[in-house]
């Protein structure tokens, strides 16, 4: 498929796999057009209510063949992917581009982090292990196993096309479960492509089943009962949505919602870092992603110097299409994504913030007329405005500020989101005493983005995550399998038994 994010002529038509096989859906479609140059590339259908059954139907199937596959075979199909995904890895990324706008190097770099979950999943039959105890009473043992689930479903976000489906599916299907995943309809492509490798690694066919659509599609993998575990990133309301009725339905949920993520600024910190990280952290992928910084707390003298080095350098951010190597910033998914930002930042300046760098009607270095929003600063943010409590999920930052540390820390737990906040500091008891005290499952120091590697678990806390198990890590090992408990006995016939009381 060609991938060009700006020359791309070619409309591209999404399939649906069902059973291992790749067909056209009969739904419904939607044409999709591209972030940067708002020309059509694609369209996804809208599956029919049949079609996802038949998907269900056949996960469940090869289900009951796939859990009998010995784990280290499991592994090796994983072993085998990883070495597609890194010999197609720039045709993937150039597929997230195109239908994301995120910039090149932030589409290999998630996809790189998608890579470090799949490499994980290979390490199944060690993850995969129980415990023993023997001899818990006389001639008794007792063991756990781990067991998989049956048919699970992962219904990923728009923003990380290929890392955040890879966090679900790859640990899932190693674990000995089935798949059915429903990518965001704004992002289908990148999803069909890291299917098609998976099957091209050796995976037998229906273990891992594609279909697409919105919310009717998702209601009806809820209601199945044949679905076991659902797995959901997006927004705070609708992982509400996803966590209650896949509950009321029984099945084990996972559901990862909003944030609004702090940074606090100290003084006596290491400024030209701080203010490195927190460009990054809150204009890469054009602030739309979950670990984005959105507000930072600028602590006592630490808050004018920090508000002019942000201003030059935001500045100084190229906005253009994402496949251009002179791009800093590319566009927002779509016109709406660019027409919700626009109103909050017209809602902040209403509210009394005083907008420092404005990202309405930006300058694109290579002409391309997308949806875009630049680089936008706002300073004397009060915590009660709607730019500092509301998650914005564009490249829109405020900068509140604090008289102290203790200000600062009820600053950011007073949000009702609690995924990700990180400090700079020079002090070691500074940064010890915010790790302590701050109410999120994330947590940095001098780090701008707090994001663990695959082997640690994702845990947003508050509003910012639904269930018990978060994904990655360990808890996405238990998320995906259930613990059978064996207790047993081998008397030995040649052994007399003496019963005494």
């Amino acid at each position: 498929m060609a991938t060009s994010a700006t020359t791309e002529t070619k409309l591209y038509d999404c399939p649906i796999c069902i059973g291992g096989e790749w067909r056209a859906s009969t739904g419904r479609r939607e044409t999709l057009l591209n972030p940067a140059t708002a020309q059509p590339v694609t369209t996804v259908p809208y599956c029919t209510a049949e079609e996802v059954s038949a998907a269900v139907g056949a996960a469940q199937a090869a289900f009951e063949t796939w859990r009998q596959v010995p784990v280290v075979e499991r592994s090796h199909v994983f072993f085998r992917y990883r070495e597609l995904l890194l010999k197609h890895s720039e045709e993937i990324a150039r597929i997230t581009t195109l239908e994301h706008g995120k910039t090149l190097d932030e589409s290999r770099a998630s996809l790189g982090r998608g890579i470090e979950a799949v490499e994980f999943a290979t390490s199944a039959p060690t993850l995969l292990m129980g415990d023993t105890a023997g001899d818990i009473s006389r001639g008794v043992d007792t063991v756990t196993v781990r067991q998989p689930l049956g048919v699970c479903v992962g219904i990923p976000p728009f923003n990380f096309p290929a890392m955040v489906p890879m966090w679900m599916f790859p640990m899932a299907i190693a674990c000995g479960n089935a798949f059915v995943m429903k990518p965001s309809e704004r992002v289908p492509r990148t999803v069909v492509r890291l299917v098609e490798l998976l099957y091209e690694a050796g995976l037998p066919k229906g273990v891992c089943n594609v279909v697409h659509g919105a919310k009717e599609v998702v209601d009806a993998l809820l209601a199945d009962p044949r679905v076991k575990a659902v797995s959901f990133v997006g927004s705070s309301p609708v992982a509400r949505h996803i966590y209650e009725t896949a509950g009321k339905n029984g099945k084990r949920v996972q559901a990862m919602g909003g944030a609004k993520n702090h940074v606090v600024v100290m003084p006596g910190c290491d400024l030209g870092a701080a203010v490195k990280a927190v460009l990054g952290a809150a204009y890469g992928c054009t602030g739309q992603r979950c670990l984005a910084t959105s507000v930072v707390v600028a602590v006592g003298a630490a808050a004018d110097p920090l508000i002019e080095e942000l201003k030059k350098a935001a500045s100084q951010i190229s906005v253009g299409a994402g496949d251009d190597p002179k791009t800093g910033m590319g566009p927002v998914v779509n016109a709406a994504a660019k027409k919700r930002i626009e109103q909050y930042i017209q809602a902040g300046e209403q509210e009394g913030a005083r907008l420092v760098a404005d990202g309405r009607e930006p300058h694109t270095h290579d002409g391309t007329e997308g949806f875009y929003v630049g680089p936008t600063i706002f300073d004397h943010v009060r915590p009660g405005m709607r730019i500092a409590r509301e998650e914005i999920f564009g490249p829109v930052l405020s900068v509140i500020r604090a008289k102290d540390l203790d200000e600062a820390v009820s600053v950011v737990n007073s949000s009702e989101f609690g995924n990700a906040a990180s400090i700079f500091t020079g002090a070691g008891a500074e940064g010890r005493e915010f790790a302590a005290r701050v109410q999120a499952g994330m947590v940095g120091v001098n780090v701008g983005v707090p994001a663990p590697s695959a082997f640690f678990p994702f845990a947003g806390w508050k509003g910012s995550f639904f269930g018990d198990l978060h994904a990655l890590g360990r808890d996405a090992v238990q998320f995906y399998t259930e613990t059978k408990v064996v207790t047993s006995r081998w008397p030995t016939p040649a052994r007399e038994h003496k019963i005494t009381f």
